[in-house]
């Protein structure tokens, strides 16, 4: 989708949303929950303080006029350390193990943001959005679609922003690929034509937890889990989360439907328990998906998750009849390789800054062609734009300008639901061994 299909959407939805908001009386700036702030600082409150939720805050309090209110968790342990650690910046809170107290008691919140595990993404966003709250929620949206449907819907009665935690599409070289490699150097010729992503993670052992702050069993089973066990490492289990290719995979594929410009038509796969003892899901992930060009041919983009080794790490490939792209949010990948067919020269798209040339070597005798079968090296470009930022803090930032200044959301709930519905159906097709047909009714709200 080109930089001008883009911004038509975001004006069409911005249109549909004030023509709807004025049938029930309400102005344009509270039908998009773009109203406009009294004060300088957003008030937020961070619900699911483990990892991730850390991870958010150490982007959160680099931001300038983001005050943390409050911290909700229902471990002890994360209670504790987050509330003490935001209390050092000087971010006075209250801390909750109940998030249904939290939105009862913070009168003076402007947003929640939540890294809870899966199950309770979609329970807390559309509780905080009832309560009148913005919400950023990390992905997945669920670990099933129903539940992510009724956040979009709950985003929509509220008319609150809701934005789900695919990142890279708020990271400046994600956007420098999109919108000016891709849309409009074109630098892979007419069309993306295939693409490969994957996302190795060598061996990891079981999260364990400090014995004085082991949670009693009336506790936890009040909360959802059987053990201290599963609590610690929910993402192994279907109840509460939908795998490393939900926990990993979801992000790239987003990136897959983002740059095709769709969502699939069809997926196939395959995949099983190949390692890890006594988990649900597979800690092998292999995926076909299957993309509709404009040209009326298959587009086909395949995915790996692999959890026991990092080879290669985690990449994104696209690939064209005239190039083809290799980056990461890794700073390892940023590469961009002309095809020795393509007629046009790309010197003009390293004149604009574009692109950059590699440094020039001598390869001795790797550049022979060993092989009659063996196609000439392409020509090797570097994509000249480095992250100096966190990789979550431009998608966070993205979300509180949307608060104060109204611009549009880089992944509201809609866009989200696409993702959760392709990630999803991924694993069924692995799951089942069948390649599965996306339809309509996958991805309507």
């Amino acid at each position: 989708m080109s930089d001008q299909l883009e911004k038509a959407e975001y004006n069409r939805r911005e249109f549909l949303a004030a023509s709807a908001a004025a049938g029930l009386g309400l102005s344009v700036a509270e039908a998009l929950g773009q109203e406009s702030k009294n004060k300088d600082e957003i008030n937020i409150a961070i619900i699911g303080a483990g990892t991730q939720g850390r991870v958010l805050m150490n982007s959160i309090l680099k931001i300038p006029g983001v005050r943390i209110k409050a911290v909700g968790d229902i471990w002890e342990y994360s209670q504790r350390y987050t509330s003490r650690y935001v209390k050092k910046f000087g971010h006075e809170n209250n801390v909750y193990a109940d998030y249904k107290e939290l939105l009862a008691k913070e009168k003076d919140l402007d947003a929640v943001v939540t890294a809870a595990p899966d199950w309770m993404h979609a329970p807390i966003s559309i509780a905080a959005l009832e309560a009148g709250l913005h919400v950023y929620c990390e992905k997945m949206m669920s670990n099933n679609a129903e539940a992510a449907r009724s956040m979009v819907k709950a985003r929509d009665k509220s008319g609150k922003l809701l934005q789900i935690g695919h990142q890279r599409r708020s990271n400046p070289r994600y956007l420098h690929v999109k919108h000016k490699l891709l849309g409009e150097a074109k630098l892979l010729g007419p069309q993306i034509n295939y693409a490969n992503a994957q996302w190795n993670r060598g061996i990891k052992t079981d999260n364990t937890w400090p014995s004085k702050y082991e949670m009693a069993q009336e506790e936890l089973e009040k909360w959802g889990y059987d053990s201290m066990h599963t609590f610690r490492n929910w993402r192994w289990f279907k109840k509460y989360g939908g795998g490393p290719i939900s926990d990993l995979g979801a992000h790239q594929i987003d990136v897959l439907n983002w740059f095709y410009g769709s969502t699939p038509k069809a997926v196939m796969g395959s995949g099983g328990i190949d390692f890890y003892e006594k988990v649900e899901h597979n800690d092998t992930n292999m995926l076909i998906y299957e993309y509709d060009l404009p040209n009326s041919k298959t587009g086909r983009a395949f995915y790996q998750v692999l959890t026991t080794t990092s080879s290669l790490g985690f990449l994104e490939r696209f690939m064209g009849t005239e190039g083809t792209l290799a980056f990461s949010e890794a700073p390892r990948w940023n590469e961009v390789y002309r095809e020795v067919s393509t007629e046009e020269e790309w010197t003009k798209w390293a004149e604009k800054g574009y692109i950059a040339k590699e440094g020039a070597k001598d390869t001795g005798d790797e550049e022979k062609v060993v092989d009659i079968r063996q196609s000439p090296a392409p020509e090797k470009w570097l994509i000249p734009v480095e992250n100096d930022k966190p990789i979550h803090m431009y998608h966070l930032e993205n979300f509180f300008a949307a608060i104060r200044d109204g611009v549009p959301l880089n992944c509201p709930a809609e866009i989200g639901f696409q993702t959760c519905a392709t990630v999803l159906k991924g694993t069924e097709a692995i799951n089942t061994g069948k390649r599965i047909e996306f339809t309509e009714d996958d991805f309507k709200i």
